[in-house]
C-alpha cells in the first residue's frame, strides 16, 4: 500500500563533504514527485537514502528523521527498508545469468514465496504492471540480457514492483532509453501511482512537467523549493530555481 514520506533534517555526508544540508520535505501518497537540479547538487544521494543505500558506501554518513507512514525508518533493518522503499537506477540492471522469470522472482523468493503458482502469479501481475508481458510472455526462461534496453529497464521495474513496495524510486530512468522506451516508462508511472508513491530523479524538465504532481528543485545540497508541479514550473518563487528550469545554469 503507498505510504507518505516525512523527511526532517535530513544531512547526508561523503567523508567530511556535505552534500544534504538539512532536507525537510513530505512526500504524498499516490502521487508522482520529481526531483531537479543541475549535476552535484544531491538529487541522487537524497532519494538513496530515503532508502538507506547511502549508508552503504564506506564514507557514507547520514543523520536527521525519515517516517514512511508512521515508522521511522533509521530503526528499521535495512534490507526490509528496501522491500518497502524500492529502487530503479538509471541504467538498467537486471542480473545477467538469469532468466526473465528469475529476475522478476528473485526478491519474491528472498521473501520466503517458494510454491511455484504463487511465483508464477506474482511475476506475471509485476511484469503486466511493467507494460512488458505482450513482449516477453512466450520468452520467459531466456536470459534477460535478449532483451533491448528499454524492456530491461521494464524489468527490473516489475522485478522492484514485485515485492510490492510502498514507494518506488527512480533514479534517471529513462535517461539511458530511447524516445519510444522513455515514453513507455512515462506512461507506466502515470499508472502505477494509483498503487505506489513514486519518486523519480530527472534531468528533463519537460518529463517533470509531464509526469510528476509535485516537483522539488535542489540546489547545492539544499531543497529550495518543493510544490505543485504547473506552479513550480510557471511561478517559482526564486530566481534561481526560474534560472534552472529556463536553461539558464545547469
Amino acid at each position: 500500500m503507498a505510504q507518505s514520506l516525512s523527511i526532517r533534517d535530513l544531512h547526508a555526508w561523503y567523508g567530511e563533504l556535505e552534500v544534504l544540508k538539512g532536507i525537510n520535505m513530505d512526500i504524498e501518497a499516490n502521487q508522482v514527485s520529481a526531483i531537479i537540479g543541475p549535476s552535484g547538487c544531491g538529487k541522487s544521494t537524497f532519494i538513496r537514502c530515503l532508502n538507506r543505500l547511502h549508508e552503504t558506501i564506506p564514507s557514507g554518513k547520514v543523520s536527521g528523521s525519515i517516517q514512511l507512514g508512521d515508522r521511522d525508518l533509521f530503526s528499521i533493518d535495512p534490507m526490509d527498508v528496501r522491500r518497502m522503499v524500492g529502487m530503479v537506477f538509471q541504467k538498467p540492471n537486471p542480473f545477467p545469468t538469469m532468466s526473465i522469470f528469475d529476475n522478476v522472482a528473485v526478491g519474491l523468493r528472498f521473501a520466503g514465496i517458494t510454491k511455484k503458482h504463487m511465483l508464477s502469479e506474482r511475476v506475471e501481475k509485476s511484469i503486466q504492471m511493467a507494460g512488458l508481458w505482450e513482449e516477453v510472455k512466450d520468452r520467459l526462461h531466456e536470459p534477460s540480457t535478449a532483451l533491448s534496453g528499454g524492456q530491461q529497464q521494464r524489468l527490473c521495474i516489475a522485478r522492484a514492483l514485485a515485492v510490492e513496495p510502498d514507494v518506488l524510486l527512480m533514479d534517471e530512468p529513462t535517461s539511458a532509453l530511447d524516445p519510444i522506451s522513455t515514453l513507455r516508462v512515462e506512461e507506466l508511472v502515470e499508472e502505477i501511482k494509483s498503487s505506489y508513491t513514486v519518486v523519480i530523479v530527472t534531468h528533463n524538465m519537460q518529463q517533470a512537467a509531464r509526469i510528476a504532481d509535485k516537483t522539488a528543485f535542489f540546489l547545492n545540497g539544499e531543497l529550495v523549493e518543493y510544490g505543485d508541479t504547473n506552479t513550480i514550473f510557471t511561478h517559482p518563487n526564486f530566481q534561481s530555481t526560474e534560472d534552472y528550469i529556463s536553461g539558464r545554469f545547469g
